[in-house]
């Protein structure tokens, strides 16, 4: 078992990472889906209430940022629509390498090193993911008119 260990480790980090990276486009629609779940469950709706709603809301969120960020002409809104998708997905990065390096290192400060060059790490990760999603120009650009 000591031999098999130390390798499980290293694979369940890196697991846990692939993981985070992949989802931290989502960390926007996720958050959205679990406040408007909670506040529905919260007024009465019940528990498959609360979670159809909250799927809703997270799936809606999503939704919606693609679509503007397919149809929204100006450079400096998408620019912004971006970065209200990547701002969370910055958090969600920082705080889960602040825990992996609380596990990891005694010295605080090399703790606040590594978290912030994971939170830098996750938002570019999703800024890139998210702006691959989305349409590279404004609808009917590239059509050929007579």
């Amino acid at each position: 078992m000591m031999i098999l260990g130390p390798p499980l480790v290293i694979v369940g980090i890196g697991f846990l990472c692939w993981l985070m990276f992949t989802l931290a486009v989502f960390a926007l629609p996720f958050f959205v889906g679990l406040t408007v779940g909670i506040w529905a469950f919260d007024t009465g709706a019940g528990l498959l209430g609360g979670m159809l709603i909250g799927l809703s809301a997270g799936g809606a969120t999503f939704g919606v940022g693609q679509f503007a960020l397919g149809f929204v002409p100006w450079t400096w809104l998408r620019l912004l629509l971006i970065l209200l998708f990547v701002a969370p997905a910055t958090v969600a990065g920082y705080s889960a390498t602040h825990g992996i390096a609380q596990m990891v290192m005694p010295s605080a400060t090399w703790q606040m090193i590594i978290s912030v060059v994971g939170a830098i790490a996750v938002s570019v990760t999703a800024f890139l993911r998210f702006t691959g999603v989305a349409a590279p120009g404004p609808a009917g650009q590239g059509l050929v008119r007579d």
